[in-house]
C-alpha cells in the first residue's frame, strides 16, 4: 500500500513568499541542494547570505568527514559569477581547497570530481529553471547526487550555524582548470561504441541550440572532436551569456528556431540541451523534434544491439523504454523518480544503460550521472553506423503518449488519506507505490505524486493513443478533486 515516506523523503522544505507586487520569490532546501531565484529577502530567496550559508554548511560537512577538496563549476547564467565568488571564498575561508572548473557542463564537474580524486563537487546551476533562479547542486566524493541522509545532516548544520574556520596559514588553496571539457570529450571519444570515424565519413550536418549557456561551448567541441565538420556545424544561441534565448527547458513547444534552423540548412539531426547539458532533446532531419523521452529509447537501442543487459528509468517516463528491452531478450526495471534514485537501481540491478525521460542519459560505463554530450555521442555513432536517419530510427520504436497535468495542493489537504482513496478505488489493478502511487491499466499507466518544486500533485498518464492519456489523467484529477472534497 501507499507510504507517506516516499512522499517527503526527497524535499526537506518548500518556503513560497509573495511580494507586494506578486513576484514569486522561492527558496527550497532539498537533499541533493539548495535552489531559489536570485534577490529579495534572506531566507525567502537565494540571496549571498543564503549562498554563503549551504555552501558553508556542505563544506563543513566535507570537512567534519576527512574531507578538503571540493571541485566547482557553473552554468553561464547571469548570476553564475556572483554566486561563484561566494562559494569559493567561504570554502577556502574554511580550509577547503578548491579545484575551479570555471563554466562547465554539469557532468564534466561530475567526472572532474571522480579524476581528481576530490571529496565532494558543487555545481552552481539551476539546470533548466529560468534565468532568475540558481541553484548550488551538491555532489558526493563519486561525483554523484548526495543521499538524503547526507542532505538531512547538510541541511541541519544550516540551521545550527556552528562554523569553524581555518587560520591564516590553514586556508584552503585555489586552483583553476580549464582543460576538463577536453578531458571529458576524450573520455567519451574512448567509449566503444563511439565511432568517430563513422561519424567523420557521413559528413553530417548539425543544428544546436545552445540556449546561451555553457552547452553552446561544449556541444560544438564535441561534434568537431568526433569528426563533424565546422561548417556543417550551425550554431543558435550559443553565446554563454546566460540571456536565455527561450525557456530553457528543451521541449518541443520551446524547439521552433531550432526545428527551422534544421530544415533551412537540410541538417541531419538537431540538437538542444538545457543550461547545465544533462538533458538532451533531439530534432530529426524534417525538423520535427522526436521527443525527450525517445532520447533514451534510441541510445539504449544502440547500446543494447552491442551490450545486452538490464536498463532502468524512473516511474515516469516511458513504456517505450521498456518495450525496446523487451524485444531485445533483455530486463527492464523503474526506479523513483529523481537522478539519485536511477543511479542506485542501475547499480543494483547492473544495468548497462539508464535515465528519465526527461532527455537524461546515464552510460554507467563513463559515470553514474545524466551526460548530454555522452547521448550525443552514442545517437550519432547509431546513425553512422546503422545508415539510417534520425526520423527512420524513430519510427521504429513504439508510439506512446504522455499527458501530464496536476491538482492543487495546499496543508489541510490529507495528501495521505487521498492517495489511500485513489489506490483503494483502484485496487484491482496493479500498483507501484515506491514513489507516489503509480496504477497500471493494461499497457496504460497514470503515475501520481507530489511535487519536488511545487505545492501540487504531479499527473502523468501515458497511452497508445494521446485521446486516452488525457482521459485517464483527467479521470483521475476529478477523482482527486472529489476526495478532496
Amino acid at each position: 500500500m501507499y507510504t507517506s515516506s516516499v512522499i517527503v523523503t526527497s524535499l526537506i522544505s518548500l518556503l513560497l513568499h509573495l511580494t507586494s507586487n506578486h513576484t514569486t520569490l522561492t527558496l527550497i532546501k532539498s537533499i541533493s541542494g539548495i535552489r531559489g531565484t536570485i534577490g529579495g529577502k534572506v531566507g525567502e530567496s537565494l540571496t549571498p547570505i543564503d549562498v554563503a550559508k549551504y555552501t558553508m554548511a556542505f563544506g563543513s560537512y566535507v570537512k567534519s568527514n576527512g574531507g578538503d577538496t571540493i571541485v566547482i563549476g557553473r552554468d553561464a547564467r547571469i548570476s553564475g559569477e556572483m554566486v561563484h565568488h561566494i562559494v569559493v571564498g567561504n570554502l577556502m575561508g574554511l580550509g577547503i581547497d578548491v579545484i575551479d572548473l570555471g563554466m562547465a557542463t554539469t557532468p564534466t564537474v561530475e567526472m572532474a570530481v571522480i579524476h581528481e580524486q576530490a571529496h565532494a563537487g558543487i555545481i552552481l546551476t539551476a539546470s533548466h529553471n529560468p534565468k532568475q533562479w540558481n541553484a548550488l547542486k551538491l555532489l558526493n566524493e563519486k561525483g554523484e547526487f548526495i543521499s538524503a541522509a547526507i542532505g538531512q545532516e547538510v541541511l541541519d548544520i544550516a540551521e545550527k550555524g556552528n562554523y569553524k574556520f581555518a587560520e591564516v596559514d590553514d586556508i584552503g588553496q585555489y586552483k583553476k582548470l580549464d582543460n576538463y571539457l577536453e578531458k571529458h570529450i576524450e573520455l567519451i571519444k574512448a567509449m566503444p561504441l563511439v565511432e568517430a570515424d563513422a561519424i567523420a565519413a557521413k559528413n553530417f550536418k548539425v543544428a544546436v541550440d545552445g540556449i546561451n549557456s555553457v552547452g553552446g561551448i561544449a556541444v560544438p567541441a564535441l561534434l568537431m572532436a568526433l569528426g563533424v565538420k565546422k561548417e556543417n556545424i550551425f550554431k543558435l544561441h550559443c553565446e554563454p551569456t546566460g540571456k536565455f534565448a527561450h525557456n530553457p527547458e528543451p521541449l518541443p513547444e520551446n524547439l521552433s528556431s531550432l526545428c527551422s534552423e534544421v530544415k533551412f540548412n537540410k541538417a541531419n539531426i538537431g540538437i538542444s540541451i538545457d543550461p547545465d547539458v544533462d538533458r538532451l532533446a533531439l530534432i530529426d532531419e524534417q525538423g520535427e523534434p522526436i521527443g525527450e523521452e525517445y532520447t533514451l529509447v534510441t541510445v539504449a537501442d544502440y547500446v543494447l544491439q552491442n551490450n545486452l543487459g538490464p536498463t532502468v528509468s524512473n516511474l515516469s517516463s516511458s513504456r517505450a523504454l521498456q518495450d525496446v528491452t523487451e524485444l531485445k531478450g533483455s530486463y527492464y526495471y523503474a526506479s523513483a523518480v529523481g537522478e539519485l534514485n536511477v543511479v542506485e537501481k542501475m547499480k543494483a540491478v547492473n544495468a548497462v544503460i539508464g535515465g528519465e525521460g526527461n532527455g537524461g542519459v546515464i552510460v554507467p560505463e563513463l559515470h553514474y550521472g545524466r551526460d548530454a554530450l555522452a547521448g550525443i555521442a552514442l545517437v550519432l555513432s547509431y546513425m553512422a553506423k546503422s545508415g539510417k536517419r534520425l526520423s527512420k530510427l524513430r519510427s521504429e520504436y513504439p508510439n506512446y503518449y504522455i499527458h501530464k497535468d496536476k491538482a492543487p495542493l495546499d496543508n489541510k489537504i490529507d495528501l495521505d488519506g487521498v492517495m489511500l482513496k485513489i489506490s483503494e478505488k483502484y485496487k484491482a489493478k496493479k500498483q507501484i507505490d515506491i514513489d507516489g502511487l503509480k496504477i497500471y491499466f493494461d499497457n496504460d499507466w497514470v503515475h501520481l505524486r507530489k511535487s519536488n518544486t511545487e505545492p501540487i500533485i504531479r499527473i502523468y498518464a501515458e497511452s497508445s493513443m494521446q485521446q486516452t492519456a488525457e482521459s485517464i489523467a483527467h479521470k483521475i484529477k476529478s477523482d482527486i478533486t472529489e476526495m478532496i472534497k
